[in-house]
């Protein structure tokens, strides 16, 4: 420990090492639950890429486990340290080093919150589309490593599809640079895409560039109750088969309307099965609102509100904003599920949900992206109940089963982590499992990036 401090202390200044225990144990997890954390040795906050090719040089020689985070909001353990590790802590690194509207990219170190950078390109009539739900907090570091999406993923995509360059710190502390700043860029294999959603466990981000598109249209949302689950289903398969490109398409079930009512008193019926948002920013979104909701009622829609601004738009919203948070109150604690399956078999991922709800005894809500097929089921339970947390356990893994078997993947946007490490090996299966480790391999021979995670 001694050697440690002393050889990081040789190329840090002292305001980026913290050894207090009282302090680095806060940042040992993420907000995962039933993630296992390890207590670290040290936090380090850098602030320069010299400051963490130090860090990981020092990593190496010394044979020290590194564990980068970002903001801390994931919902894997992707995050959480292990014992003994340096916590590389990139929050320091927050600088838009960069916004080009001619090119429509920005250049940003990883420290950089989601929100700061969408208002700030958005003063030059430019967007950044992915927008996790926590991205008043999550960083672009953060973004980068668990491939995050959001509610605009069904139009725009999620923030691979965003990512055009890096700047990587490897595992020995050399440095990286992957991919591009042009439009179009075909030189060579992809290792930008393989870096996103790598969790941190191939090198560290320190700088990205990002694409941008036009600011569109301001949005707006309709609103379509259901009488069940599976209509609303229905709606969503005939609102993409018609050809339609909402820029939202969101989905709560029973469970989480009553949650959000009781905590918000919305007014939405008791007799309403579940609720789907659909929102355009088209030039005329009024128009493709009609036409989705003649869709919705075809589909068994029991009543369909329109937005006429945005004003009323973000009133609508306003629901699905609070499905997360209206949950938590159910039980003493959530754990939220993420497993995304084809369009076409939504209606069954939430009636299987639903029957696992029922089986296990415990209140599970699901808020879904639907226009993505990508589905929340939330599980709520009482930590202090060791039966019920096992029957909370135990139900995410089978809901996790229950994706794979309807043709789809268990994580959507949320990662990997350590919560889902059994799954993903079922997921790749034998000959997937190993070439992904032959590539940890490549990248880290020693083992000493985010160990733990993922394998």
């Amino acid at each position: 420990m001694d050697d440690l401090l002393a050889q990081l202390r040789a190329g840090l200044p002292s305001d980026a090492l913290i050894t207090d225990p009282d302090v680095t144990v806060s940042y040992a997890n993420d907000m995962a639950s039933f993630c296992e954390a390890g207590t670290p040795s040290v936090v380090v906050l850098p602030r320069t890429v010299e400051h963490v090719q130090h860090v990981m040089r020092t990593a190496t020689a010394l044979r020290v486990p590194v564990v980068p985070q970002g903001a801390r909001t994931g919902l894997s353990g992707a995050a959480n340290a292990s014992d003994g590790c340096i916590v590389l802590s990139l929050t320091k690194m927050d600088r838009i080093l960069e916004i080009n509207p001619v090119d429509r990219i920005a250049v940003v170190e990883p420290g950089v919150i989601n929100a700061t950078l969408s208002r700030a390109v958005g003063e030059q009539g430019l967007y950044y589309p992915p927008d996790p739900s926590s991205w008043e907090m999550c960083t672009i570091g953060g973004n980068i490593g668990t491939a995050s999406g959001g509610l605009c993923c069904v139009k725009y995509g999620v923030t691979a599809e965003y990512v055009l360059g890096l700047d990587i710190v490897l595992a020995d502390g050399r440095l990286l640079t992957t991919g591009r700043r042009t439009a179009k860029g075909v030189a060579g294999y992809d290792l930008t895409r393989l870096f996103v959603g790598s969790e941190g466990s191939l090198g560290i981000v320190v700088k990205a560039v990002l694409a941008l598109k036009p600011q569109p249209p301001q949005q707006l949302v309709l609103a379509a109750e259901f009488a069940s689950a599976a209509a609303a289903c229905d709606a969503v398969c005939r609102i993409m088969e018609r050809g339609h490109t909402p820029s939202l398409l969101e989905l709560m079930d029973r469970t989480t309307i009553r949650a959000v009512n009781a905590m918000a008193n919305m007014g939405l019926p008791d007799t309403t099965e579940a609720l789907l948002l659909a929102a355009f920013d088209t030039p005329d979104p009024a128009a493709d609102l009609a036409a989705v909701g003649e869709l919705c009622t075809a589909a068994g829609a029991t009543e369909v509100v329109p937005a006429e601004d945005a004003a009323e738009s973000e009133l609508l919203l306003q629901a699905r904003r609070l499905s997360l948070t209206a949950l938590e109150t159910v039980k003493s604690a959530t754990m939220i599920d993420d497993v995304c399956v084809p369009r076409s078999r939504l209606a069954e991922m939430l009636d299987g949900t639903a029957a696992i709800a029922e089986k296990y005894d415990l209140t599970i809500g699901v808020c879904a992206h639907a226009g993505d097929g990508n589905t929340h089921p939330v599980v709520c339970f009482d930590q202090a109940d060791p039966d019920e947390s096992r029957r909370a356990r135990e139900s995410f893994d089978e809901i996790m089963a229950l994706g794979l078997e309807l043709g789809g993947t268990i994580t959507g946007e949320h990662g990997v982590g350590t919560l889902k490490k059994e799954w993903l090996s079922r997921e790749l299966g034998p000959v997937g499992l190993e070439l992904q480790r032959g590539i940890k391999r490549t990248f880290d021979p020693l083992g000493l990036l985010n160990p733990g995670k993922l394998f």
